[in-house]
């Protein structure tokens, strides 16, 4: 049972780590398209930077640090921008929300299955 828990983390951390990659280098290297989608949003271009910065500091903390007080607070901070992202793009209607759900649920896998084998 231990085995398959690991597993189930680590598939759900990797594919996390994976849309947190891809989102922090289109943050970096599509700029200009990334601010026009923020603005449409209502959200500030100046965070688009620092965002990428946290996203990538919160994955190599879930998957490299043993202190836990610091994974709890990458993990929050990962559910605070996954449902601002969510509750975000349904209030403009552009119907691009399913990227947000898609992580929540990644991150709630990886966060309940991180706590079993903990």
């Amino acid at each position: 049972m231990m085995k398959k828990n690991k597993i189930i983390f680590w598939v759900a951390t990797g594919l996390l780590s994976l849309m947190m990659l891809m989102s922090s280098g289109m943050y970096v290297f599509n700029n200009a398209v990334i601010g026009e989608t923020f603005t449409n949003l209502g959200f500030p271009t100046y965070i688009i930077y620092p965002l990428a910065f946290f996203k990538l500091s919160g994955i190599a903390v879930i998957t490299l640090t043993k202190w836990k007080t610091v994974k709890e607070w990458a993990y929050t901070g990962f559910f605070f921008n996954f449902l601002l992202a969510f509750s975000a793009h349904l209030s403009i209607g552009d119907g691009d929300q399913m990227g947000a759900v898609l992580a929540l649920v990644l991150l709630t896998v990886s966060y309940v299955f991180g706590k079993k084998i903990n």
